[in-house]
């Protein structure tokens, strides 16, 4: 048994320092300390032996097994080591080689165009109010004054969700104005920005999916006059002073009196264009006195109250600011395009 043990010592400690993986170290640490191992068949032998030889082997089997694991626990740390050298060796950086240039994004034209509107709005006192892209009819159109029979309800116009045409994708961000009549304490001067959606064939122009900037103000003596005043201004903040401007009179069910506000094309001068289709202007909104009926039917006098409202493309303002030919350009997402901003 003694040589056995001795033999056990020689082969175990050469093998576990030629080892060369954590994988192989283990499986020696197996085959000669587990439970089925080498050891464990040695010292099945004892029973055999006489009392007098039973503490000298046990006593040099324990010796062997420290020095099993002593080595096994030496050569593990070895391995660590050495792997944690090729893998800092393989994983090294050259701080010598020149660093890649890291890309910056920036805000796209349309929403730095957004900001400034905002910035314009907040200065002259103006809250800034969002609400759902999923919106009830009764808010988008009803509450608006908005008859069954008007043509922006029919199902070609409109996104509908349920088939009694109750739940809709807002074709305008005019019913947050609704709301901010409903919950809001009077005077209001309010804003309300956000994306809206038409069944409108994509061209230079139009898309099915635009962003609208509605905006609202109701108080006590307020009339048409201030109306054209603050959109003017806002116009030639937007695009300079000296900016032309024309007011047209229009239809809108929630407004009376209506109007439509367009600014000279930036691109022919007001010469005639494809970007304005050949008229020398670009309609960038429409506004109006609050109607009567929308004021009572959100619970404000109207004798006592009066209010103006409007609603304008925030696609078509950017196309202003920034001399866009084709509406297409700010949704298409090329690179090429939007690193010009």
């Amino acid at each position: 048994m003694k040589e056995r043990m001795k033999d056990l010592r020689e082969s175990s400690i050469k093998a576990i320092v030629e080892c060369d993986s954590a994988e192989l170290l283990e499986a020696l640490r197996v085959k000669y300390l587990g439970k089925k191992g080498e050891l464990t068949g040695i010292l099945r032998q004892m029973g055999s032996l006489s009392a007098e030889e039973r503490p000298a082997m046990g006593q040099l089997a324990n010796q062997l097994r420290s020095e099993i694991e002593q080595a096994i626990d030496e050569r593990r740390a070895e391995l660590t080591s050495k792997m944690m050298e090729m893998k800092l060796e393989r994983e090294a950086v050259d701080v010598t080689l020149p660093g890649e240039e890291v890309r910056l994004g920036h805000k796209h034209p349309m929403y730095n165009v957004l900001d400034q509107i905002k910035d314009i709005f907040i200065g002259m006192g103006f809250e800034i109010v969002e609400g759902p892209e999923v919106e009830l009819a009764e808010y988008n159109f009803t509450k608006l004054n908005i008859e069954d029979s008007h043509p922006s309800r029919d199902w070609t116009d409109t996104f509908y969700f349920t088939e009694d045409g109750k739940i809709l994708l807002r074709t305008q961000t005019s019913p947050m104005q609704v709301h901010a009549m409903e919950t809001k304490t009077l005077p209001i001067r309010m804003i309300a920005p956000g994306r809206v959606y038409r069944k409108d064939e994509v061209d230079a122009t139009h898309s099915p999916m635009f962003h609208q900037i509605e905006g609202m103000v109701i108080d006590k003596g307020v009339t048409m006059a201030d109306l054209k005043a603050t959109l003017n201004l806002v116009v030639e903040k937007i695009y300079g002073k000296g900016t032309v401007t024309r007011f047209r009179p229009h239809h809108f069910p929630f407004t009376e009196p209506s109007c439509e506000l367009d600014i000279q094309c930036h691109k022919c001068g007001g010469k005639g264009c494809p970007t304005c289709k050949g008229e020398g202007w670009i309609e960038v909104l429409g506004a109006g006195m609050v109607h009567p009926k929308v004021l009572s039917g959100c619970g404000i006098d109207p004798d006592e109250y009066s209010g103006w409202a409007f609603g304008m493309g925030l696609e078509r303002l950017a196309m202003g600011e920034y001399k866009i030919t084709d509406l297409r350009l700010i949704f298409e997402n090329d690179v090429r395009f939007l690193e010009q901003f």
